[in-house]
């Protein structure tokens, strides 16, 4: 099974652009996008042969995530069940026979980290929620998580340093997260190898490949057995992200 997770930094402009093309090239079972900027009445997508899913923030025109798949879930939840972190579409959840599936767009941090406060609160509970599901049955989680977890994860490390996506903060979240039981799927497969997920459309940044790796899949440990393949499609243009793959092995 081949999971795709892409932030597209706005649906409508990329589909504008040749993201039909791309989805269809991919030919992905399940299709989890990030930052959509809409809601899902401004927009008419024809994906024959998928179901489609979408978790809007209240604000129009500001984050959101949707799920496109092959196979119709068990059960869909939308948000975490916190009112106060469940206003801008950011956590979207699809049971599956074998699997949940959590697409994820975290808060960024922002300038001078005045969101931070926010971001660990979501981080918090979005861990207590996978790992409650987890006891279930494996848990993926996909997104664009907003932080660079390790100095091989971005280009410019030491310049970076206490910035948004690479404070010490953000990173010891996520550094919880893997300690309590789950695996960054494409530094388990490809523990030195350095390839970025996003790029600043600054200073040429993807140009000269001066990226971060913000995006991830991210597998329960009682799912290890399932990964079979973690990618970066880095040449996959359309957004300042490029997409994420996860392939699954799912025989019995």
């Amino acid at each position: 099974m081949k999971l795709i997770s892409w932030n597209v930094n706005g649906l409508r402009a990329v589909v504008k652009k040749d993201f039909l093309e791309i989805f269809k090239n991919l030919d992905a079972d399940i299709f989890s996008i990030q930052e959509t900027k809409l809601h899902q009445d401004q927009i008419d997508l024809e994906l024959p042969g998928y179901h489609q899913y979408f978790y809007d923030a209240v604000r129009k025109g500001y984050s959101g995530t949707a799920v496109f798949t092959k196979e119709e879930p068990i059960k869909v939840t939308r948000g975490l069940g916190i009112e106060e972190l469940d206003t801008e579409g950011r956590t979207l959840t699809l049971e599956f026979p074998k699997f949940y599936l959590i697409d994820s767009y975290s808060p960024n941090s922002q300038q001078d980290l005045k969101r931070l406060d926010f971001k660990l609160d979501y981080n918090d509970a979005l861990h207590v929620y996978m790992k409650k599901l987890s006891t279930n049955k494996p848990v993926i989680l996909c997104g664009d998580l907003n932080v660079a977890h390790k100095e091989i994860d971005l280009k410019n490390d030491k310049s970076n340093h206490h910035n948004p996506g690479f404070s010490d903060e953000e990173r010891q979240k996520f550094t919880d997260l893997l300690d309590d039981g789950f695996i960054d799927s494409f530094r388990y497969l490809h523990p030195d190898e350095v390839k970025y997920s996003w790029w600043s459309y600054r200073f040429n940044a993807r140009k000269n490949n001066a990226g971060w790796r913000i995006d991830y899949f991210v597998v329960s440990n009682n799912g290890k057995d399932l990964i079979n393949k973690a990618e970066i499609l880095n040449d996959i243009y359309g957004s300042d992200h490029c997409p994420i793959e996860l392939d699954l092995n799912l025989e019995d």
